[in-house]
Order: C-alpha cells, then structure tokens, then sequence
C-alpha cells in the first residue's frame, strides 16, 4: 500500500504499477496543531477534497498557534481546577471565548458557538466535573469543523462507552459507535471523551483524541485510518539527539509498539490495539505537507525490495537494576514470582528481568522505587535468607533497537555492541525477545545519547 502522491490517494498497485484496489472509506483524525486557527482549517477542508472518501473526522481541541500560545485543553483545565477552590476563572475563560470566536467569525459559520459556549461556562461554574471540562475543547472544535465542512455532527458521548471504573467498554462501544455511523454519511466526531451508561461524560487519558479515531476506524471499517498533525511521521531517533535523522517510510504495528513503549511516539500508545486487531493500517500524515505519504503501520509491513536492517532506536533514561542472587535458585520452583510478587505489594511493574542460573535482575523505574526502596530491598533480603545478597544499581539508561529487517541479517548484534565499543560505551545490560524484533541494551545515564549516536550511524549512516 503507498501513495500515489496526487492527492494522497492511497492505492494498492500490481506487479506492473496497475491500481487494483482504491480506498472507500478513509478514516482521518486532526490534532490539536491541526486545528489551532482558521488557517489551519482550511488546510484541513483542502486535504478532506483531495480525497472524497475521508468521511469521518476526529478532530481534537485547538492547540498552538505559536510556541508560546497554551492550548485549549489546558486552559480549560486550569478553569476546573480554580473553579473547584471556588476562586474566578472568567480571565482564563476569555482566552477560550476568543478562540473558538475567532474561528468562527474568520471562517464565517452560522452554528452558535456563542452559546454553547455559555453552556460550557455555566458548566464550569456549576461544579462538573473535571472530565466533562476538558471534553468541551474537542466538543466545541467538533461543532465548528461541522459546520464549515457541512458534515454531520456525532457527539463522541452517544457512541463511545466506559464502564463505571472508568474503563473503555470496547463491546458496547463498537456497537454504537458502528449503529451511528453506518450510513457513511460524512461526520464529525469529536475526539477525547465518551460517557458511562448514566451519561457521565468520561476522558481518555491525554491524546486520546487518536484512540477515538481507532475506534471509529474500526466501527465503520475503515480502509485506512489516516493520523494527521504537525509531523511527517516516525523518525529512525530522537531529532535531539541525532541531528536530521531519517524517515521511517514504513512499520508493522509490533515494531510500533516496542518503540512507543521507549518514548518514541506521535500516536497514543493505545490507539493501536483497536486497529490491529481487525487489520486497519494507521497512515501518519502532516497537515503542513499533505503531499508527503508520512509513515504507514501495518499489522504485516508491505513488501518491499531492501527491509533496512533496524527500523528505529528510542531509549529512557531513569532505571534501577535490583540483583538478587541465590544460591541453588534455578531449583526453587516460585522464586522468580515470590520476587514480583513483592514489587506487586508496591505497585511497581518491571522492564526487563534478565536472569542466570543462581541470580535474577529485575530493571523498574527508580522514580516508583524511590518510595519504597527500603521496605522493598528487606523483604527480598528475607526471601533469599542468608544464601545470596541483593543489590541495586541506579542511573540506568534502556535503549531499544527495532527492526523486522534485524531477523533477516546476520551479525546485526556483533555489528551493534562493536559500534558501542568503538565509542567505549559499557554495556551494563542485554536483553533480546525471543522474536528477535529487538536488541534491548542498558548503559550508564551518562552514556545514553552516545550510544543512540553510536548505533545510529552503524546502521544508518
């Protein structure tokens, strides 16, 4: 699948370059960039008429206009939150009137903006709640997007569902969300929210409004589920770090999801699972270049003729590595649960957990151990009871290297650790998946972005 490159049509072409197969339902999701000023708007209204099936669009709140702007969302955040200590928010609310205003009047639409946000004002005021606050930027953008494209408008609390714990209720969501959009008449769905049984409006967490795109995607079965926002897609690293680094043109979802998980990311996390599942591939695309196909995830990549090696490197910085060592520890049958079974009591999940015939290394975030180190480092001390030792080491950097392309080359790990090596990197940890998706290594805080370096130009230049 790639774009033709006129109008962003996405294709699926024959061995001989024939169109087979044209999309007919094109899901699209705009962020807050997207949609931060009339400009921006008729970007997005020019991209919607280069391609007549985009009929659905998510948008999220209007974010910056410049670096110095404050986005909608969290305007309206500071409104609750002032409202709750029963102190005036209306200077706040003002800097939120005049945006949606401006909109408005520069794009000359008819719907009330001007009323509904007095109802928004009066709902702050009247003590609701934090989650229905911050709903009302997606809300009020959604209404205005309608109204200049001439779509309908769904309210994202009539079909999208959480269950009273706050939870996504995927089932029932698909079923109302599919009921409501059925017809494939064009419409505007706002991004972010939904609601409980009982109206209760809820929030995903933030940049949610990407999952709502996901599940429209997937309750109207979409083609494509297009992502749009101020970026042309994934790059191979962080730009901080290496300076231009390269396009990542396409990546399997599983590929996606090991990199998200290290903080490299333009899409909530989340917002994966509903479109994998049934097949959808997410195109992330930028507003301000249309024409640029960005990067495409699919559950399995398109065929290509040379797979690059590595798709991508992310990394954290942050981690503790705590060594417990036992005597005769391969024998103890439960040992390894009794160990996370205490970082359980604590409410602390694991990264990594390498292990050796008498030790164990379990790596976690040192922020969540800060806390409870002590109580935690004794009841290990118990659990190895005389026979072994536990320790912890700090100031640990993970760095992840991806790429599908990785199982195909041989010597890609000798060719990654002797990369290192010549920039005299220690490597204080290793961990390979048994897929052989990932090449997992720690380092030294100090060392983490030399090491991105290191890799990074062994394998791309």
């Amino acid at each position: 699948m790639t774009a033709d490159g006129l109008g962003g049509t996405i294709a699926r072409y024959d061995a001989r370059g024939r169109t087979v197969f044209v999309l007919e339902c094109i899901v699209t999701k705009f962020g807050g960039s997207s949609l931060a000023s009339d400009e921006q708007f008729r970007k997005v209204r020019s991209i919607l008429e280069l391609e007549p099936t985009r009929l659905y669009l998510i948008p999220s709140a209007p974010g910056k206009r410049f670096p110095t702007d404050e986005k909608v969302t969290d305007l309206l955040y500071d409104c609750h939150a002032l409202a709750a200590e029963g102190k005036p928010f209306d200077d706040l609310f003002v800097k939120i009137r005049e945006r949606y205003l401006s909109i408005a009047q520069h794009l000359h639409l008819e719907v009330d903006i001007e009323g509904a946000l007095d109802e928004v004002h009066r709902g702050i005021a009247g003590g609701k709640s934090r989650d229905w606050c911050a709903s009302r930027g997606e809300y009020l953008c959604g209404l205005l997007v309608a109204d200049y494209l001439g779509w309908r408008f769904v309210d994202a609390a009539e079909g999208i569902r959480f269950h009273d714990d706050g939870t996504l209720d995927d089932e029932k969501t698909q079923e109302l969300l599919s009921g409501l959009l059925k017809d494939r008449k064009p419409s505007v769905v706002p991004g972010f929210y939904g609601s409980r049984a009982n109206g209760e409006v809820v929030t995903f967490s933030r940049g949610g409004s990407d999952i709502t795109g996901a599940l429209v995607a997937r309750a109207v079965g979409a083609d494509v589920y297009e992502n749009w926002t101020d970026v042309s897609g994934f790059l191979m690293a962080d730009p901080r770090i290496i300076d231009g680094p390269a396009e990542i043109s396409s990546i399997t979802y599983k590929e996606l999801r090991e990199l998200s998980h290290m903080g490299a990311s333009v899409l909530h996390e989340d917002a994966m699972f509903p479109v994998h599942r049934v097949g959808i591939p997410t195109n992330i695309r930028n507003t301000n270049k249309p024409y640029h196909p960005g990067t495409l995830i699919s559950k399995n990549a398109p065929n290509e003729v040379s797979v690059p090696t590595i798709t991508g490197i992310a990394g954290h910085q942050g981690y503790s590595v705590i060594n417990v060592e036992k005597n005769m520890m391969n024998s103890e049958v439960g040992f390894g649960r009794k160990v996370l079974s205490i970082l359980e009591e604590y409410g602390i999940s694991f990264e990594h957990m390498p292990t050796g015939i008498d030790s164990m290394c379990v790596v976690v975030k040192s922020e969540l151990l800060a806390s409870h180190r002590e109580e935690i480092l004794e009841k290990l001390e118990k659990l190895v009871d005389g026979s072994g030792s536990v320790t912890v080491s700090d100031n640990l950097s993970i760095i992840a290297t991806v790429g599908r392309g990785m199982v195909h080359n041989c010597g890609t790990a000798a060719r990654l650790f002797s990369a290192m090596s010549r920039a005299r990197i220690n490597v204080r940890m290793i961990d390979q998946g048994s897929s052989e998706l990932s090449i997992i290594v720690g380092v030294n805080d100090s060392d983490f972005e030399a090491t991105i370096r290191a890799i990074y130009h062994e394998f791309v230049g």
